[in-house]
C-alpha cells in the first residue's frame, strides 16, 4: 500500500495521520510544552513520510506546537497541518467562524489552514449548518483550503453535501469493535465523494498486543481517559469474552504476518475503500511508534485473514446508533458515560411564545410563516401540533436535489419544535408526508423509516404539488406528551 493518497486537488495526505490529542493530556498539571523542544520531536514523523499531523482547539498547544515546526524546521514544508473547531452548542455566526479561524492561523503562525475540521452537538438546532456556510465563505477569502467534518453521521453529512458545502473528509470512531462506519455511512461517503479518516482503531490500546488473553480490568484499573471511554465500547460490544475471541483471531492473522495486534487492527480498517487514512495518537518526546507504525503499510491481507477477523466480528453486538452519536445521545460512550466533560447544556433550538395558560407557540422564521399568519408548532395541553414542514432554513433551501437530504433536514426541524417543547421524537404519534413527485417516495420514506425506527408512529404518505420551487417533500406531525 502507497504512503500517501490524494485526498483533494492539491492536497496529497499520509495514509496514516498523526492525531495530537495527547498533548492535552501531557499538558493537563496545568504545564505548557516548550514549543520549539517539543516541535523538534515531530522530525522523525516527517523524515519516516508521516507528514499529516491532526489537532483541534482543544488538544492543548498542539497548534502551537506544529506550526513552529512548519515554520522553523527544514523539512517543514513537506507537512500538512489539519485541525478541528468545536464550537459550543447554539447559534453560530460567521464573526464567531473568522475569530475561530483566525485564533487557528494565529497558533499556527500561517495564513491558511490545510483542512478544518467542524463539529456539531446537536442537529436540530441549524445552527451548525450555518457554521458550515461560513467556513465555506472563508474557503472563498483564502483562510481555509479544504473543509472536513468530525463525528459527523451519515444523514447529516449527506444533508451538508447535498447542500452544497465541499466536504472532503469525516473523521470518525472505527475499529474493529466498531463497525458503524459500513453501514449507511459508505453509501453516502461513495456517492459524495468524501473519505474518512479513522481514530480509535486501537480502541485506546485495548486492540493491542497488551491485553491479549488479560483478565478484565475493574474500573479502578482504568488510568487514561482513552482506557475509561473504549472500555465502554467492548461492554456494548457484548463484554470482555467476545473482545478477547476477536483478540484471539487478530492476533492469529497477525503472527501469521510476523506483525502486532496493533498493526492488523489498524490496517484492517485501512482496507475499507472509503478510509484514506488511520489516525494513530502520539506523545511526542515520550515515546513513538515509526518503526511499528510503517509495518501497517506493508501487510497485504488475504481473503483467509479477512474472514478469520469478519467471522470473530459476527460474535459481536453492534455499536448502537449511527456515527459520532457516542457524543449527542444515550448511550453516551465517552470518557465519563455523559457529556459532563464536554458541556454544560445544549441551548433550545426555538423561542416559545406563551399564547394562554394552556397554549404555546413557536416560529422558526421562515418567510411563509408571517405572511400566511400561521406557526411552526402549537402545544396545546399535551398535544403537540407541528405545521407542514419543508427543508428551509431562513431563506434557504436546503439538501439539494437529493430527496432523502430534504427529508432529514425536515424531521431536524420537527425534532427542533419537540426538543423545545422538552420532549422527542419517541413523542410523535402521527405523521404526514407529502412528496412533489411519486418518483421520490422510496428515499423519503427510508429516511423517514432511519428515523423513526422503534418509534413507528401513524403514518401517511401521498403525492402532492408542493409551493416554492425544488421542494421535493412536506412533512407535517403530531405529538403527544404522557406526563
Amino acid at each position: 500500500m502507497k504512503e500517501k493518497i490524494q485526498l483533494a486537488e492539491g492536497l496529497e495526505i499520509s495514509r496514516i495521520i498523526t492525531g495530537l490529542w495527547q498533548i492535552a493530556d501531557m499538558e493537563r498539571d496545568g504545564k505548557t510544552l516548550d514549543p520549539t523542544t517539543t516541535a523538534n520531536h515531530m522530525e522523525p514523523y516527517v523524515a519516516a513520510g508521516f507528514t499529516t499531523f491532526d489537532m483541534a482547539d482543544h488538544y492543548g498547544s498542539s497548534e502551537i506546537i506544529t506550526g513552529t515546526f512548519k515554520n522553523n524546521n527544514p523539512l517543514g514544508n513537506k507537512v500538512q497541518l489539519f485541525t478541528k473547531w468545536v464550537p459550543e452548542p447554539g447559534k453560530i455566526s460567521l464573526d464567531d467562524v473568522r475569530k475561530a479561524t483566525q485564533t487557528a492561523l494565529g497558533r499556527m503562525q500561517q495564513t491558511r489552514i490545510d483542512l478544518m475540521q467542524f463539529h456539531a452537538w446537536n442537529y436540530p438546532d441549524p445552527s451548525w449548518l450555518d457554521g458550515l456556510f461560513h467556513l465555506k465563505k472563508l474557503q472563498g477569502e483564502g483562510l481555509i483550503k479544504h473543509i472536513g467534518v468530525t463525528n459527523f453521521d451519515a444523514a447529516h453529512l449527506r444533508v451538508a453535501c447535498a447542500s452544497g458545502i465541499p466536504i472532503v473528509s469525516n473523521q470518525i470512531c472505527y475499529s474493529l469493535l466498531d463497525q458503524r462506519a459500513n453501514a449507511e455511512m459508505s453509501a453516502v461517503c461513495s456517492e459524495y465523494k468524501v473519505k474518512l479518516f479513522a481514530f480509535g482503531t486501537l480502541a485506546g490500546g485495548f486492540l493491542t498486543d497488551k491485553w491479549f488473553d488479560k483478565k478484565e480490568p475493574s474500573e479502578g484499573d482504568l488510568t487514561t481517559w482513552s482506557q475509561m471511554k473504549y472500555k465502554r465500547f467492548i461492554d456494548a460490544a457484548g463484554g470482555w469474552k467476545h473482545y478477547q475471541n476477536l483478540l484471539k483471531s487478530v492476533k492469529k492473522v497477525a503472527d501469521k504476518h510476523g506483525v502486532s495486534i496493533a498493526n492488523i487492527a489498524s490496517r484492517y480498517i485501512l482496507e475499507n475503500p472509503n478510509v484514506a487514512a488511520v489516525i494513530v495518537g502520539a506523545r511526542l518526546g515520550e515515546r513513538n511508534h515509526i518503526v511499528d507504525n510503517k509495518k501497517i503499510l506493508q501487510i497485504n491481507l488475504s481473503p483467509e485473514d479477512n474472514n478469520t477477523i469478519k467471522e470473530a466480528q459476527k460474535k459481536l453486538l453492534l455499536i448502537p446508533g449511527n456515527c459520532g452519536d457516542e457524543y449527542r445521545k444515550p448511550p453516551f460512550l465517552t470518557a465519563s458515560g455523559d457529556l459532563s466533560h464536554h458541556l454544560q447544556n445544549i441551548p433550545k433550538p426555538f423561542t416559545i411564545k406563551q399564547v394562554s395558560d394552556t397554549r404555546q407557540q413557536i416560529f422558526s422564521g421562515t418567510e411563509w410563516e408571517s405572511y400566511a399568519g400561521y406557526c411552526r408548532a402549537i402545544k396545546e395541553g399535551n398535544r403537540i401540533h407541528i405545521s407542514g414542514t419543508t427543508a428551509t432554513h431562513g431563506a434557504m433551501m436546503i439538501g439539494g436535489t437529493d430527496a432523502a437530504a430534504q427529508t432529514h433536514f425536515v424531521i431536524d426541524k420537527i425534532e427542533a419544535v419537540l426538543q423545545t417543547f422538552e420532549t422527542t421524537l419517541e413523542s410523535v404519534v402521527r405523521t404526514r408526508i407529502f412528496v412533489h413527485n411519486i418518483e421520490d417516495w422510496e428515499p423519503i420514506a427510508r429516511a423517514h423509516g432511519e428515523r423513526f425506527n422503534g418509534i413507528n408512529p401513524a403514518n401517511t404518505l401521498v403525492e402532492a404539488k408542493l409551493v416554492g420551487d425544488g421542494y421535493l417533500v412536506e412533512i407535517e406531525a403530531e405529538a403527544f406528551i404522557h406526563n
